[in-house]
This record gives C-alpha cells, structure tokens and sequence, in this order.
C-alpha cells in the first residue's frame, strides 16, 4: 500500500475513530504496526523492571502492579522476574490489600524458592498473619476474603515455608491460639502439641503447655456431664505448676486447678442431690463423701457435709417410724 495512502486512512480513523480506542493504540513507524502502550514491554528485564520501579516510587501501585506482571510474563526465568513478583506484594501491601499481598509474597517462593527475599517474605507474611489476629478487616471493600480467618493460612504457610526457621515455633504456636479463640480446641491442642515436640527448646514451649490445659478446659463440658476433659486439664496444670513453679503463667495456672476442682465437686454434689431428691440415700451419701474426701477446699465440700447430716437425721426418722409400727 502506498505510503501516502496509509497516512490519510490514519488521520480518517483518527478523527472518526472514539476518543478513547485512540489514546490506547498508537501508530508505530518503526514497526509499521499499531501498538497498544498498555501491553508493550521493554527489550530486556532491566529496563523494564525500572519502569515498574518508577511507578512503585510515585506509589502509582496499580500501574507498577501492572508493569512488573508484564515483566513477570515475558521474562519468566530472571533475576528481576522474582523482585517484581516481591514488589506485587509490597505493592498490594501498600495499597492496604494484606491478603493480596500475601498471596503474592507466596509465589516468590513457590516459583523462585532460591530468590535471596525468601527470609524477608516469610516476615512478611508473618506480619500480615498478626494483623488478621488483630483484627485487621476480612473484607476488601464491601468483598469478603475467600477464606474463614487468613491468619490461620498464613501461619500454616509460615510454618511450611521454613519448619525450622526463626519464626516458625512462634507461628506455630500462634496457629494454636488463633484456633482457640475461635472455639476449636481440640484443634488448638493439637497445634500446641506440635510446639512442644517440634520446638522442645523454643521459648514457646512452655506457654504452649499452659495452653494445652486451658484448650482441654474450655472443652470440658459442664457440670452434670463426662468430666473426663476436666481431670485431663486439671492435670496438664498441675504438671505444669509442679515443672514450672516460678514460670509467670503459673499463677493463672493455680487459679484455673481452683476453678477446675469446683467445677468437679460441683458435678459430684449435682449427682448426689439428684439421688438425695429420689430417695437413694445410698448412693447420695456415695457422692456427698467423694465432694469432701476429694474437694475439701471447696463451699461443696460443706453443703455436702450438711446434707450428710440431712440424710442421717432422716434415717434415723425412719427408723423410729418402723419401730412404732
């Protein structure tokens, strides 16, 4: 086609064309096409990771997102294919999207496990990890996050990432209290049983072995029930208590063996006034003296002596009346 003719079908679709399908494709003589700025790229990695960083440094975050992605599909296997993928995130960081963020720092080291940043996302995620524990939104905008509660991902992944690195006994046992505070204690306890035989000489340790006996408390159920989660807590603090006697939780320990043992002798004294009130004396009398030998320091300690002596003065009513008879 003639030069002079090309030119004038330009300015015919220059001026007929919509304003907005011009600004985003451009002439180009060099290559004698069309081009659209906003799928260009740079000829080599370097400059187009330059690029990228002048966005990033203006904060223009969507548009640095935007031009380290490019870099990212079109020099895959570089040095600055992983910075740019580290900048995502940081980008998204900035931006105020944590859970985007995080899933970004995670393909650096899922696709560039050797990038020099791997110890630096980890913090990262980390970071983020607390923010959720802090109650940091869960919502983008009026969008909620695709999963229950990000802290409790992140902390896996933390703890995936590097199993022995410096953060991991902390995340791990973070996970634990994430999933206690949300009511799955079992679940918790599993997560700081993990602590102790992974990290038996991290300072978490023995925070986690406190937690354990609150996880299996608040799993006890209440009174009237199987007291079995109770004694087990009872005496996980107990243990601790006895290993531990001068350790900062050890307080709170004793008050909740306290808290523990009322809650046992109270179930006890329920189960004898439940045979008091039907008669059996028996077996009421059975459980009256279990809440005295077992819980003397307890206020069911003595309603259950009172009702002993309740139980003898009606018996020895009864007595007497079959002996008029």
């Amino acid at each position: 086609m003639n030069k002079r003719i090309l030119t004038i079908l330009i300015l015919i679709l220059g001026l007929f064309l919509p304003k907005i399908s011009y600004a985003y494709w451009i002439w180009t003589p060099k290559t004698g096409k069309f081009v659209n700025p906003k799928y260009t790229v740079r000829k080599n990695p370097k400059d187009q990771f330059l690029v990228a960083m002048d966005y990033y440094q203006a904060k223009d975050y969507d548009k640095a997102i935007e031009e380290f992605q490019k870099l990212i599909k079109y020099f895959p296997g570089c040095f600055e294919a992983a910075e740019s993928q580290y900048y995502i995130g940081m980008s998204y960081e900035n931006r105020g999207n944590s859970y985007d963020a995080y899933l970004a720092y995670q393909k650096v080291i899922d696709k560039y496990p050797f990038s020099g940043r791997v110890n630096e996302v980890i913090e990262r995620e980390y970071a983020i990890a607390e923010r959720f524990m802090e109650g940091e939104t869960r919502k983008i905008g009026k969008i909620p996050l695709p999963v229950e509660n990000p802290s409790i991902e992140i902390l896996r992944k933390v703890v995936e990432n590097a199993p022995y690195g410096k953060l991991a006994a902390k995340a791990q046992y973070k996970l634990g209290l994430v999933l206690k505070n949300l009511g799955y204690y079992l679940d918790a306890q599993d997560e700081f049983e993990k602590v102790i035989a992974n990290y038996p000489n991290s300072e978490w340790v023995e925070p986690a072995k406190f937690q354990i006996a609150a996880s299996l408390e608040r799993v006890s159920p209440k009174v009237g029930y199987d007291q079995e989660y109770s004694k087990e807590a009872r005496e996980k603090f107990e243990e601790f208590v006895s290993k531990h006697p001068d350790a900062e939780l050890t307080q709170k320990a004793q008050e909740h063996i306290g808290s523990l043992k009322n809650k046992e002798a109270r179930n006890n004294f329920d189960i004898a006034q439940f045979y008091f009130k039907n008669k059996a004396y028996g077996a009421a009398k059975i459980y009256y003296q279990i809440v005295i030998d077992y819980y003397p320091d307890t206020d069911f300690a003595e309603k259950s002596r009172g009702q002993l002596k309740a139980i003898e003065i009606l018996e020895h009513s009864q007595k007497m009346k079959e002996k008029k008879k």
